[in-house]
């Protein structure tokens, strides 16, 4: 079976979030295996294909080295990109059936557009142990899926060296579990985004996530709301990589558009079981 290593979320090739992308099986693989070849691959997420009698639609799941994810867009994406560009599915439309409901994956030019359920965060009190983690005092504390801790600037998002033993013990309201927590704040005027963010995730076994489709999901109602705009330009700040996303508001959708590059085609040489 062919196996392909892609950068999703990328302005260039090693950019972005790798994620791998196994080619589509005709039955599940076992849980087990499917944990053990993401914990192989030691990449954010691994995503894992079943071919369905729709050739445009199949089922899809998501594995960090050390747990399932319920939802992961870069991965997603990169599922998308492998079936467009590297299997050559011709269709205007890929639907994949997750734990999070059916998605969406259409072309949008040179980039992907996915159709994921928006997460609207609500604010919360600041958790014990949360300033100490991240090493600086979040201004305000939403909660969804994953803590989201608003700093002041920019430059104290870039700079943040949290401790990540800490980190992971720290849940507050989010519904995702402890040890998820989105830093963001306002993009200095100059930039060509607007939001900047970095992802902590020890808590699922990824200690800083390069760039996370699924954070945006909150991040777009809470930033949408706050600046006036259905649409916003949004980069996450993973030292030496960094991703990029343009994202608008659709009620209880967020759309999410990003590109996607192949870096690697690999072959795995044992049977899935």
């Amino acid at each position: 079976m062919r196996q392909w290593t892609i950068d999703a979320f990328a302005s260039a090739p090693f950019r972005g979030n790798p994620a791998c992308v196994v080619e589509p099986f005709d039955a599940w693989p076992s849980t087990a295996w499917m944990q053990a070849m993401a914990g192989e691959n030691n990449q954010a997420e691994t995503s894992f294909l079943l071919k369905t009698a729709d050739p445009a639609r199949f089922g899809l799941r998501w594995f960090t080295p050390a747990v399932e994810a319920p939802i992961c867009g870069h991965a997603t994406l990169a599922a998308a990109h492998a079936l467009f560009f590297e299997q050559g599915v011709d269709a205007p439309l890929l639907t994949f059936d997750t734990q999070a409901g059916a998605l969406t994956v259409r072309r949008d030019g040179e980039r992907l557009e996915m159709d994921f359920p928006a997460d609207p965060p609500r604010r919360v009190s600041l958790p014990e142990g949360l300033t100490e983690a991240l090493g600086a005092a979040p201004v305000e504390v939403w909660a969804g899926m994953y803590l989201i801790a608003v700093m002041k600037d920019e430059a104290t998002v870039r700079a943040l060296t949290p401790d990540q033993a800490a980190v992971k013990l720290i849940g507050g309201e989010a519904t995702g579990g402890p040890g998820q927590i989105v830093a963001v704040a306002l993009a200095d005027p100059d930039r060509p985004y607007q939001v900047v963010s970095r992802f902590f995730a020890p808590g699922c076994g990824i200690p800083e996530d390069p760039t996370t489709g699924s954070a945006h999901c909150m991040l777009m109602p809470l930033f949408g709301e706050r600046l006036g705009r259905e649409a916003l330009s949004f980069h996450q700040a993973y030292p030496g990589r960094g991703g990029d996303l343009d994202c608008e508001s659709r009620g209880a959708r967020v759309l999410l558009r990003g590109r996607g590059f192949t870096v690697v085609e690999s072959r795995l040489r044992l049977e899935p079981v």
